[in-house]
């Protein structure tokens, strides 16, 4: 892991902005292990940065929908940075509840669609 005292002058650029953008004063593990390639760290930011921008979706749906796809991939990591993110912008325990349940029967509906391979309707098609 690059520790912001021992990154490049590239590296510290992305890690100040991520600082500033979240308004902490820590850098996370995850961009930590990025710094050791800066291009990538530096293109993944941007994304993210992009991506999770307020937009048609707010902030705690994005949060909760990343959560949702990093369960999904269990990825611990992601599932533990995003819970807390989503805590953070108002998510509940009920909501989280909630969340996990859907996540659990789409995992399971999508499993059986795929194994009887299930035809789409003529109707669903767009």
């Amino acid at each position: 892991m690059v520790e912001y005292e021992d990154a490049s002058p590239e590296v510290r650029a992305v890690y100040d902005d991520i600082m500033a953008t979240r308004k902490t004063d820590l850098i996370n593990n995850f961009w930590k292990v990025l710094a050791n390639h800066p291009p990538t760290l530096r293109r993944t930011w941007e994304s993210i940065k992009e991506v999770m921008a307020p937009g048609a979706l707010d902030p705690l749906t994005k949060e909760m929908v990343y959560l949702a796809v990093s369960a999904t991939n269990n990825c611990k990591y992601c599932i533990a940075s995003h819970t807390a993110a989503a805590r953070k912008a108002g998510m509940t325990d009920e909501m989280l509840g909630e969340l996990l349940a859907v996540v659990g029967m789409a995992n399971e509906t999508n499993r059986l669609a795929n194994g009887y391979r299930v035809q789409v309707d003529e109707r669903f098609k767009s």
